[in-house]
């Protein structure tokens, strides 16, 4: 919605994000002309509860935003550029008066409300091609010859939109519960920012192969399979999956057990599908910097390097967790140690310690940007 505000009278610099660097959305000067197909007009007009009326210039006078501003929290949004077209509601006019507003209130500075409206923007534009590609679209199909989609598709919506508007809310807020308890219960406050955790790649092997042998909707059908499968495991055991990338996922966990358990049984779990290919997984623990609900740093990287090296169907994991492994008893320091623990245990008549996990040192190798590692061969401890 970014626009041309020369009628402004104001003296609007570049297009920059809020770091101040150019925008590359804006390298290319393009606008994108509302539509004025008549269905498309009242489905719009229905999901945004108002018509249109407003220029990009006129809803932010209206909501008492500059137009500088107003250009950055629509660009942040994902929003395309509209020229000066009547293509705004009230809806769009309230948003903006709502992010200034906490803005001038001090609940939020602007870089941070910018952030709220690109973090918010780039999660729902996901989610709404989501549900229109894989859900709406299956649903439009007419379900009697000789109707059209465009006179099934405006009364399923009206029907669908306040459902899965309050579905969402939900949703969102379950999910900011849980964000906060975690938040809450950090040692200090440095630690609110950056985190120690334990952090997973899952990676499906020779995916690149399976993309020449594969029909797409076979290859689509197979890696649906493979992230709802990661995404159960995964949130059944509290973990949080923070990103999807077709043949691999990444997921955090804040202790080291948690996390093995989870790759552990990914793999367990795909080697029971035979439509599937093997897997591979690598952890790292240490200090993450999370922001816009991704994850960064030197563990993230170390994890996925493990994963790239780990032979098909395994776990590999770095010195830092398998020194918290062994730090909170669930596993071995070796197998040696172990044995010797049960066999006095036995001869004291006491209960042996009992461990979940085992571990086994692999050879040294250097690792891409980041030096010699020696990786840990994670498996299950049989009793």
């Amino acid at each position: 919605m970014t626009v041309d505000d020369s009628n402004s009278g104001e003296d609007t610099p570049p297009p920059s994000d809020s770091a101040g660097y150019p925008t590359p959305h804006h390298d290319v000067d393009h606008t994108a002309e509302p539509t004025d197909d008549p269905l498309a007009i009242r489905l719009e007009q229905l999901i945004l509860g108002a018509e249109r009326r407003y220029t990009p210039f006129q809803a932010a006078r209206t909501a008492g935003v500059s137009m500088d501003l107003a250009s950055r929290f629509w660009r942040a949004m994902g929003f395309a550029d509209i020229g000066q077209a009547s293509a705004l509601t009230e809806a769009d006019v309230l948003a903006l008066r709502r992010l200034a507003g906490l803005v001038e209130a001090g609940l939020l500075s602007e870089p941070m409300a910018i952030q709220v409206a690109r973090s918010t923007g780039q999660t729902t534009a996901r989610l709404a091609e989501w549900q229109i590609d894989s859900f709406l679209e299956g649903l439009t199909e007419p379900p009697e010859p000789g109707m059209t989609r465009t006179e099934v598709t405006y009364p399923l919506i009206e029907l669908l939109l306040p459902e899965l508007e309050e579905f969402l809310v939900y949703v969102w807020r379950r999910q900011l519960a849980a964000a906060t308890g975690r938040v809450v219960q950090a040692a200090d406050d440095e630690e609110m920012v950056d985190r120690r955790l334990a952090v997973g790649f899952a990676d499906l092997v020779g995916f690149t192969r399976l993309t020449r042998r594969l029909e797409e909707e076979e290859l689509g059908e197979l890696v649906e399979a493979f992230e709802t499968t990661s995404a159960d495991l995964v949130a059944a055991h509290g973990g949080r999956l923070v990103k999807t990338l077709g043949d691999e996922v990444l997921y955090a966990v804040d202790d080291a057990g948690t996390a093995a358990e989870i790759a552990l049984r990914l793999i367990e779990t795909l080697k029971h599908d035979a439509t599937m290919p093997a897997l591979r997984v690598g952890i790292a623990f240490g200090t993450v910097t999370t922001r816009m609900g991704d994850v960064f740093g030197t563990t993230v990287n170390l994890a996925s390097r493990l994963t790239s090296i780990a032979p098909k169907d395994t776990v590999l994991v770095d010195g830092a967790f398998a020194e918290e492994l062994i730090r909170t008893g669930d596993a071995p320091a070796s197998e040696t140690e172990a044995a010797e623990a049960a066999a006095k245990a036995e001869k004291e008549g006491e209960t042996a310690p009992e461990y979940r996990f085992g571990l086994r040192p692999m050879w040294q190798r250097p690792v891409r940007g980041l030096g010699v590692v020696e990786p840990w061969l994670l498996g299950r401890r049989e009793s």
